[in-house]
Formats: C-alpha cells, structure tokens, sequence
C-alpha cells in the first residue's frame, strides 16, 4: 500500500493470498471515487463547515456515508464496515463525530445540500468527458426517467410513514439519466418524501426534475436534446405544463391512462381536423406526414388537457417496454398499447 494521495489509500490488488480484506470489491467504488476526483470536490464543497483543527473531513464523511449505504448499510453507525478496515478506507471518524458532522451543514439546509449537488454535477460533466462515446450523451442527447421508489423503515425514522404498498418507510422521488439497452440508469438526483408522500403530486415533479437537469452538462439542462420521461404519475396538468412551457424547449414522454374507449375515439377526434385521420406508423422513429399547429383539448376528469403540437415535429422516444405501433394525432405520437403521451 502506497502513501496515500487523496482522502483514501490507494490500494493494490495482487492474487498471493496475503493481507486479505473483507469488502474487496468496494475497493473498486474506492479508486473510482479517487480517479475522478470526487473526495476532493466534495471536500472543497463542504470546506466551510469544516471546523478549525478539525480531524476529520466533513466530505470524506459524506463520502464514507455513501460507500457504507453501497455495501448495504442503512444508518450511520453502519459507518462501522469501513472503520473496520482503515487500510482499505482510510481514517473513519467515529460514529458520534459522524452525527456531529452530518448535524453541521444539515443546519445550513439546502446551501449544504447545494454544495454538494454543484461539487457532482462538476465532477459528472468530467466524468462523462472522460467515458468519450460510452457517456449517455454520446449521440448529442440525455433521456431522464423520474420515477418513484419506496424505502422500507424499520423502525421509526424522520418522515418514515406508511407507503401505498401496505408498508413502512420513506416515498423518495429520484431522477436517473439512462446509459441505453447496454448501460443503467445513472441515479441523479433524490427528493426525500416521507412514505405516504402523493404519487402525482406535480410539485414534487417539477422539483425533482429542476433537480435532475443541474446534474447533466449545461448544454443538456434546456432544449430538445434533453428528454424526461415518466409514467402515469407525472401525467399531471401542472407538471406537463412546466414542461412545455416556451423557454424550456424540453422533450418529453408522459405516461397517462388512456383507456379502450379513448384509444378508440382517437381516430374520430383527428378527423375533426382539416388534416384528416391520423398517420399510423409501425415504427416510433419514422417520420410520419407533418400536422398543422392545433389545439386539442382532452376531456379528463371533467378537466382538458391542452396539447399544442408542432408541424413536422417527429416523435421522441418511449420508455423501453412500450409496444413499438403508435398513431400520430395532431403531431403528436400516442402508443396504442403503451398508453404514453409523448410530446416536444
């Protein structure tokens, strides 16, 4: 082991059998972190809650915290798998000083959290520069996904309540860009929503999304390069509306409840245009004939939805899983099977 030169050794690997250490396979989490830089971000990010002739680094905390919930922790004294093994990690602060460091900025609320999220998107922006044709925006365009997920408590905790799901535990909102049919998704961004948090609350939907597009390249954080997808929980008058809003030029694909009845009425509803019936296509990616700009309003649950369309304008992509034979109405491509509304 050579003297270390960031916030943790840098460990080397060898098959003799000597100096074996549990949780090896963090070691690659580890040098990741120390190749792009990261530790020393987040250090540098949370340098001004760092007490004077403090021991022990606020950002190296954080960054402990993150690397023990990886190797399955689930609280702060589970800290405790990486102080076991200082020459794998490094000097891990007790778990008093930990609660004491994460108690310091979280009394500063979202400045700290601010920090943090610019020191990631900064070292992201590099990351993906450095990935070259395997970074998502190889092809010049980011896909988001927002979706819901729930974290079971076992016991009580802050906002821990009861789920949807008959369960216990927290309703965060999270934001992950998606790597293709070859890669996951890369988690982005997290909204902390206690467990009985609604699921198309549309202002949890704007926040999480404002939140997902800081983390990607400038470049990508407005426009029609950048698509945010989400399922029938985003499909909220509200949330569409920040989407399409003029100035944000974002793409976007929207899960909403199309029923047979509707899927049915499609059809007729173009009709009434001057353009005629809609153009099917067997494939999302073709060009289909250009619509004019009209205004369709959607009667649903006693209230309209007003999708404005675009001449010419093609169809975005789906979530993967959806049934690739779509209708075009008013320029805008909705899946048959899929029950999608895609817009932008």
């Amino acid at each position: 082991m050579r003297e270390p030169i960031s916030s943790y050794p840098s460990v080397r690997v060898q098959e003799d059998g000597r100096q074996v250490v549990s949780q090896a396979g963090s070691v690659l989490l580890v040098e990741t972190v120390r190749k792009v830089g990261l530790d020393q971000a987040i250090s540098a990010a949370l340098a001004p809650w760092r007490r004077p002739r403090a021991v022990h680094d606020p950002g190296k905390v954080v960054l402990d915290l993150a690397l023990a919930v990886a190797l399955g922790g689930d609280c702060l004294a589970d800290a405790g798998l990486l102080r076991a093994e200082p020459a794998v990690f490094g000097p891990v602060a007790s778990d008093p000083t930990v609660s004491r460091l994460v108690d310091t900025p979280a009394v500063s609320g979202d400045t700290a959290l601010q920090a943090i999220r610019s020191a990631r998107a900064e070292v992201r922006e590099r990351v993906w520069w450095l990935a070259d044709r395997k970074a998502p925006d190889a092809d010049g365009t980011v896909t988001t996904d927002l979706d819901g997920v729930l974290v079971i408590a076992h016991s009580d905790k802050q906002d821990a309540a009861p789920t949807w799901k008959r369960t216990y535990g927290h309703h965060p909102l999270m934001g992950f860009v998606d790597h293709g049919p070859g890669g996951t998704g890369e988690p982005v961004a997290a909204l902390l929503r206690p467990g009985n948090a609604g699921s198309n609350t549309a202002a949890d939907h704007i926040t999480a999304a404002r939140l997902t597009l800081a983390q990607p390249p400038k470049k990508y954080r407005r426009g029609r390069q950048t698509l945010i997808r989400t399922d029938s929980a985003g499909g909220t008058h509200d949330f569409v509306s920040w989407l399409a809003r003029r100035g944000r030029w974002l793409s976007y694909s929207v899960g909403m409840v199309i029923t047979d009845a509707r899927a049915a009425a499609l059809p007729a509803l173009s009709r009434r245009t001057r353009n005629g019936p809609p153009t099917p296509s067997a494939d999302h990616h073709e060009s289909p004939r250009p619509s004019s700009v009209s205004l369709v309003t959607w009667a649903r649950n006693r209230s309209s939805w007003a999708l404005t369309s675009r001449a010419g304008r093609p169809p975005v992509r789906c979530r993967r899983g959806t049934r690739q034979v779509s209708w075009r109405v008013e320029g805008r491509p909705i899946c048959r099977r899929g029950r999608r509304l895609c817009g932008g």
